[in-house]
């Protein structure tokens, strides 16, 4: 089994104030993320994937859809982004003055939801550790960061950033790569 995951390409332009951006915000691709999109499936061209599994939010299908348009997308909830509860859609310097840099770092190294947040990190973990079990084929996963994270966990590593546009490379259940942009 090979399965290459991926995040989603840029939503926001150049020069926006970063945000968190979650479940329940169903942002497009913006140029440059189309652009991201593009420059991933000039990469894996020569690529014969047998299936492509992609989170339902538009991002994520819009990225699936510029990589691999000849497999039509899968929505797979367990692919979609967390939610960010209270800090859905806010500025990052308010949710840092929110909920406080500390569990913030817990997040990032750990995994461990700050307060608020809405992430059932066992379900993430199980489903990933049953996708890793069953998958066969060469497989396109296309998702946000903080689902991502959970493969790692899953596959027994601590979670780290997927950048937009970047993917990481799972075979036969070890990790091979993670945050490689083309």
């Amino acid at each position: 089994m090979r399965a290459i995951i991926l995040r989603h390409g840029n939503t926001f332009s150049p020069g926006d104030p970063p945000r968190r951006i979650g479940a329940r915000s169903d942002l497009p691709l913006v140029e440059s993320g189309r652009a991201q999109a593009a420059a991933l499936a000039r990469h894996f061209a020569g690529t014969p994937f047998d299936r492509c599994l992609a989170s339902p939010l538009a991002r994520t299908q819009e990225t699936a859809a510029i990589i691999a348009p000849h497999l039509a997308p899968k929505p797979t909830d367990w692919l979609r982004e967390i939610d960010h509860g209270p800090d859905e859609g806010a500025l990052e310097e308010d949710v840092v003055a929110r909920i406080g840099a500390d569990a913030l770092a817990r997040w990032n190294a750990a995994a461990l939801p700050p307060p608020g947040w809405i992430v059932d990190a066992p379900a993430r973990i199980a489903a990933w550790q049953h996708f890793f079990a069953t998958a066969s084929g060469t497989l396109l996963l296309v998702t946000s960061n903080g689902a991502a994270r959970f493969a790692r966990i899953a596959l027994g590593l601590p979670p780290a950033h997927l950048r937009t546009g970047a993917y990481g490379e799972v075979r036969d259940g070890r990790l091979i790569a993670w945050d490689v942009r083309p």
